[in-house]
């Protein structure tokens, strides 16, 4: 009944398609390996087979290009299980960075300046970049001078949380600068320094000379 149970899952396993697995191998022999990387010897893949149930385990081709094939024994199961994780974990720990937009006139007013501050300063501490947009009209863009003024003083507005990482430029009828959020200095824990313990010295005892 214990190899009959094992059997199915061999066959279950076999149809992954990242790895021949068990039935799945063709080679009629293989260097064999154990579960713990120590090599066990070049066997014909039956006995291979049969050692993997014997234990268990699955027969996993790693080396398909060596001759003969390299196999070892596994649960294969649990390993692409901790392989999904790993990929599950790398993924959570990858920032996305989105390029946030903010527009301004030439001549903005300060009220409306200030609101475009707070949003750069927010967009910078979630970790995201700004483009920072000045659109002329008609002839404004004759006083290009003046859009760069305003992208000059944002930047200087913001420059603890973020720097100029492309210069204002004219692009169109547009002046455009990005802002990207500065990079945080990797802070070391401080180890604290290990003060030597010494014992106050005793003091050598008197010899009595009382008679």
């Amino acid at each position: 009944m214990v190899v009959r149970r094992e059997a199915r899952r061999c066959n279950s396993i076999s149809r992954d398609q990242q790895h021949r697995v068990n039935e799945q191998i063709r080679a009629r022999e293989v260097r064999l390996v154990s579960e713990t990387g120590e090599p066990i010897g070049i066997m014909p893949l039956r006995d291979a087979l049969r050692i993997a149930q014997d234990r268990g385990l699955d027969l996993v081709e790693v080396a398909p290009l060596a001759r003969p094939p390299v196999c070892r024994l596994m649960d294969y199961g649990k390993f692409k299980y901790e392989q999904s994780k790993r990929e599950r974990e790398a993924r959570k720990k990858q920032k996305v960075i989105d390029l946030k937009e903010i527009k301004m006139r030439p001549n903005i007013e300060d009220h409306d300046f200030e609101v475009r501050v707070r949003s750069a300063e927010r967009f910078l501490r979630d970790g995201d970049k700004i483009k920072a947009t000045i659109m002329f009209r008609g002839r404004e863009i004759v006083h290009a001078d003046l859009g760069k003024q305003v992208l000059d003083r944002l930047a200087e507005r913001v420059r603890d949380l973020g720097i100029v990482e492309r210069p204002a430029k004219v692009e169109g009828r547009n002046m455009i600068m990005i802002l990207a959020p500065r990079p945080q200095p990797q802070q070391r824990a401080e180890r604290p320094e290990r003060q030597e313990r010494r014992e106050p010295p005793v003091a050598a005892a008197q010899p009595d000379v009382s008679e």
